[in-house]
């Protein structure tokens, strides 16, 4: 995000904050796409600054853009480096998942955002950052002990590091698709990495069981152990995983956000904690900005806002009406203030 006087806009910025009028009254939302005819309507309220996406960044992100790059790259130097039992490096993730739990605590009102969470490729280490912020801040809304939290994001940096000792490629992959043996190697891994790093001090025992059981479900349905009375640190990271597994196709197809949300749903109090998925779902648009809608009224719209509290009411641009003619103007709709309107169809 980055603050830019009314004079160094060019048109096409994204707002990054919505532009609010003395009374809290919304002029324009926030990731609206600022047009030259915008501008001067902006200077004519007396509205001299505005904050603005930094390009590269097309969505609200757990982590700022630069701080991300630099903690991949330090994931991945130190996992791709990292040999079965040579485990003195990999003390460096437990600085690493402090570095994510104090950058997520510097954003203002982070518990309270709602964020566009967005499918991507099936990178390991990407899914492994990811996983590690969305469990922290889960944990953060559930208010549950630092040092816990601490030990959850060293758990979530490395609850993967099992698949380095496996001979299969599962990106892109469903693990339905896999035959008898390529199944079982897949099943160790948890297993593996839970072995190769029991025995070392400097990790705990929370982290040590996330490796173990993050693929474990409440039903008894999930592997290695096929338990059911799983500790509440290893819940948060089943579910984020497996919502972040989805997303970005990870041992599975990849499917979009809102389908992932539905699977969660579905088995709520079934294979995942009924509680934690409530609260997992307090910060995760359903519709990401800037994914293209079909609403129920035939209109194709794109979604540019969310609303805190109705993740699946954004706000939503008309693009184009149902006759597929262009909508000329700004036409915004507030899904929470007109209840007629709803989103029907996500187009890929």
């Amino acid at each position: 995000m980055k603050k830019k006087r009314l004079d160094e806009l060019q048109g096409n910025e994204v707002l990054a904050r919505p532009l609010m009028t003395w009374d809290y009254q919304v002029i324009l939302p926030e990731g609206t796409v600022i047009r030259k005819e915008h501008i001067a309507k902006i200077g004519e309220l007396g509205i001299l600054e505005v904050y603005v996406r930094e390009e590269g960044s097309g969505e609200i992100a757990f982590l700022k853009l630069d701080t991300e790059e630099m903690i991949h790259k330090k994931v991945r130097d130190i996992l791709e480096r990292h040999t079965y039992h040579n485990n003195q490096d990999l003390e460096e993730l437990s600085r690493t998942a402090d570095n994510i739990i104090s950058t997520i605590l510097e954003e203002d009102q982070v518990v309270e955002k709602v964020y566009d969470i967005r499918e991507r490729s099936s990178d390991i280490y990407e899914h492994s950052i990811n996983v590690c912020a969305m469990a922290i801040l889960t944990a953060l809304k559930l208010k549950i002990d630092r040092q816990k939290i601490h030990d959850i994001g060293v758990g979530c940096l490395l609850h993967d590091i099992g698949l380095r000792y496996t001979t299969l490629n599962f990106n892109e992959k469903d693990v339905q698709s896999l035959n008898s043996q390529e199944t079982a190697e897949y099943k160790k891994h948890p297993v593996y990495g839970y072995s190769t790093l029991k025995d070392e001090g400097w990790i705990s025992d929370v982290s040590k069981y996330i490796i173990l059981q993050h693929h474990e479900r409440m039903d008894g349905s999930g592997f290695p152990l096929h338990i059911r009375e799983i500790p509440m640190e290893s819940r948060i990271v089943n579910v984020c995983d497996a919502f972040d597994e989805m997303i970005c196709g990870i041992t599975r197809k990849k499917t979009k956000v809102y389908e992932a949300i539905e699977y969660l749903k579905s088995f709520q109090n079934i294979k995942f904690d009924g509680k934690i998925v409530n609260v997992f779902l307090t910060f995760t648009a359903v519709y990401p900005a800037g994914s293209k809608v079909i609403t129920n009224e035939g209109e194709l719209a794109e979604v540019v806002s969310q609303n805190r509290d109705f993740q699946d009411r954004p706000i939503i641009r008309i693009l184009k009406d149902k006759n597929g003619n262009a909508v000329r103007g700004e036409r915004l709709i507030d899904l929470v203030k007109v209840h007629h309107v709803f989103i029907d169809k996500v187009l890929e």
